[in-house]
């Protein structure tokens, strides 16, 4: 069994096998002609249970021979121009690359003795973000899981700086169009389900200050705390960008926390055309970042960032055998001392290298090609008598709903859309998202992969309304 560990004597192994699992993956690529087969739960589930797992196969290409059949056949492939449902990007070859790399060397980053120049790499891109969003030269910040671990983290340091008597009386403010991370980071972190502010937002699903700057007010009438504002730049279901500057201004007002949730708009750093569009982000307290989301990193590659290093503090703690105190006065360099994970991978290493190889500018114009795509589909949509459009993008996502002419009512057009949402999927030939405004179902274009063209979107707006047409009329038969 030693012949499997990787070290020094195992080095072809490692090179052969490695290579031929990325010939598999390469293959399929290749050849893949649609996002998905369509799979169902109750086809795929037999042949996953019907794996002994305590009799191995005990050679690499009989493993990659089952995984064809238990993972890769039936796969979601976010590299096809037609997944267009969630926040899922294509993935650029050098972080590719720094992947196959971090998990090799597979340094932890909580600590120098296990990371060395990778603690130094994660320092400088974190250096390298904070400059770009512009919040100063006392900034820091870490990697993490994700923009809900971010988030998460974001409240717990607000939260000890609002230096409140007790949780009962803090409240937090966030667009009623916000991620549900807030709510759920409140409930961890022991506030209650009241204490999060829903924020109305505006026809362009922004959030409304004026009603920000009234239940500021009232908070403070009633003898509450405001603990933070959260402001989004870039929704999940509408890629809205909230009013930054006006945000930032009530928050110094009321001396509140501002922290902006950038998970999906954090491309806007590298671009070359739409940069403006986060002016006022600058003066946030922290900032969210997902670079596996519009910097076309794979998962899990995110960053919580924040305007003074010392507000990280509150999530330090020390362990005599892994960052004892004396470290900090003989300046070693240890992240778990501001992260809430402590074994952590080197995730950091995706985006150095994409760095190096591409350049931000190149991250820049790939995400800015996908918000102009979806510009495009806006003005296809706007034009189509079958569909309804939410709201013109600020990023890249479009919400809208099939309206067919003869129909009025409208639980069968929610079910019409459901359904269209459905087959379609089982069909493998696009995959979309779908959301609720109003109270009534829509459909959604996630717009992350620059090879998508405005012709697959036509393309999919046919399959839609062809599936909804056929719902609708076999309805109308079993009616009759």
């Amino acid at each position: 069994m030693r012949s499997h560990l990787l070290n020094g004597r195992t080095t072809e192994h490692y090179r052969s096998s490695v290579t031929e699992g990325v010939e598999r993956v390469a293959a399929r690529l290749a050849t893949t002609d649609r996002p998905f087969t369509g799979v169902t739960v109750d086809a795929l589930s037999p042949r996953i249970d019907a794996v002994d797992l305590d009799r191995p196969l005990g050679d690499t290409t009989a493993a990659l021979d089952e995984l064809e059949d238990v993972y890769l056949r039936d796969a979601v492939y976010f590299h096809h121009p037609r997944y267009l449902a969630h926040l899922n990007c294509p993935v650029v070859i050098p972080a590719v690359l720094g992947e196959a790399v971090l998990s090799a060397v597979n340094s932890s980053l909580d600590t120098w003795d296990q990371s060395a120049g990778g603690t130094l790499i994660e320092r400088r891109l974190i250096d390298w973000t904070a400059a770009r969003i512009g919040l100063g030269p006392a900034a820091d910040g870490v990697f993490t899981s994700g923009g809900t671990q971010s988030n998460l983290q974001a409240l717990l340091l607000a939260r000890e700086e609002a230096k409140s008597d007790g949780l009962a009386t803090l409240r937090v403010f966030a667009s009623e169009a916000g991620h549900f991370s807030v709510q759920k980071s409140a409930e961890l972190l022991g506030l209650g389900p009241e204490a999060v502010v829903s924020v109305p937002v505006d026809h362009d699903k922004r959030m409304q200050t004026v009603a920000l700057a009234h239940e500021l007010e009232r908070c403070r009438r009633d003898g509450l705390v405001p603990m933070a504002v959260v402001a989004t730049a870039g929704t999940t279901d509408f890629g809205s960008i909230d009013p930054l500057p006006e945000i930032a201004g009530l928050c110094a007002q009321y001396g509140v926390w501002m922290h902006v949730d950038a998970a999906y708009g954090c491309g806007l750093l590298t671009s070359l055309k739409r940069r403006h569009l986060l002016v006022g982000i600058e003066r946030a307290d922290s900032v969210t970042v997902d670079y596996h989301k519009s910097f076309f990193q794979p998962v899990s590659s995110s960053a919580v960032l924040v305007r003074d290093a010392a507000t990280l503090r509150h999530a330090t703690y020390h362990a005599d055998y892994l960052n004892p105190r004396r470290m900090v006065t003989e300046r070693i360099p240890n992240q778990v001392d501001k992260s809430l994970q402590t074994t952590r991978r080197f995730d950091a290493l995706k985006l150095w290298l994409t760095l190096r190889v591409m350049g931000a500018d190149g991250i820049g114009a790939l995400f800015d090609e996908v918000c102009d795509l979806a510009a495009e589909g806006w003005r296809l949509l706007a034009a189509d008598p079958r569909y309804d459009v939410v709201v013109e993008p600020a990023l890249s996502t479009l919400v809208f709903r099939y309206i067919p002419a003869p129909v009025t009512d409208p639980t069968r057009i929610d079910r019409a859309n459901l359904h269209a949402r459905k087959a379609l999927s089982a069909s493998g030939e696009a995959v979309v998202a779908g959301t609720k405004v109003g109270g009534r179902h829509y459909l959604k274009f996630t717009l992350l992969n620059p090879e998508t063209q405005a012709a697959d979107i036509a393309a999919v707006l046919d399959l839609i309304a062809g599936h909804a047409e056929q719902y609708l009329g076999e309805s109308l038969d079993r009616a009759s």
